[in-house]
């Protein structure tokens, strides 16, 4: 199918699903006229189009959160784009690394299976994850952009994370502190690897300090 054949709607334009290249995940959902897709296409970065503002937009232009472009392909009715990236940061205006943050349904099989795992399985994962981010530093991933920037940006983001959950915490928001922990977590995990301690290592200290408390 060539682009002639995409069928744009009554607005002259189309869906665009945009997935991470590299994990397939969700990060956005947004529209493309004629013009963005060409300059999409053209450029190797994503363009789409402000049904709010009426106008083009050049995704990352301000923030610097562009999207490097891999594939572009089209459903089978040529109604829908899929748009594989390798992202420069966060999709979300709101620093998230996806637009699709926040759940409203989950199977009752799927919580249980969250359920059984233990918060240290999870942080273990997390960890071997970060660190093979930052031994491969695959292009586009957040993560690697925070290793490339170094020890500073780490600590400025850690930084930032900290006055968030303590916002979040002062402002009684339950949901928003579990949010903003997590964040804080993930990030000080990011400051773990980057100066080579070990999550045991962690644990260990942790472990004394309770068997000296008196």
């Amino acid at each position: 199918m060539n682009l002639d054949e995409i069928r744009f709607d009554e607005q002259g334009l189309v869906a665009a699903v945009v997935q991470d290249a590299q994990t397939h995940d969700l990060l956005t959902l947004a529209y493309m006229n004629k013009e963005s897709l060409h300059r999409t296409i053209e450029t190797g970065e994503t363009w789409f189009w402000s049904r709010s503002r009426a106008q083009l937009w050049h995704k990352g232009a301000t923030s610097g959160n562009t999207q490097r472009v891999v594939s572009v392909t089209v459903d089978c009715d040529g109604d829908a784009l899929r748009i594989l990236v390798l992202p420069n940061g966060p999709a979300c205006h709101k620093g998230e690394e996806s637009c699709f943050h926040n759940l409203i349904h989950e199977s009752p099989n799927a919580i249980e299976q969250r359920k059984d795992r233990s918060i240290g399985d999870v942080l273990n994962e997390l960890y071997s994850v970060i660190e093979s981010r930052k031994r491969e530093l695959p292009e586009g991933s957040y993560t690697s952009y925070l290793f490339e920037q170094g020890l500073d940006k780490i600590l400025k983001k850690l930084g930032e994370e900290t006055s968030e959950a303590i916002i979040a915490a002062k402002n009684e928001d339950r949901d928003a502190l579990i949010r903003e922990v997590s964040d804080l977590l993930y990030h000080l995990v990011v400051l773990l690897v980057q100066r080579g301690v070990t999550l045991s290592e962690v644990r260990d200290e942790l472990a004394r300090r309770r068997s000296v408390t008196p």
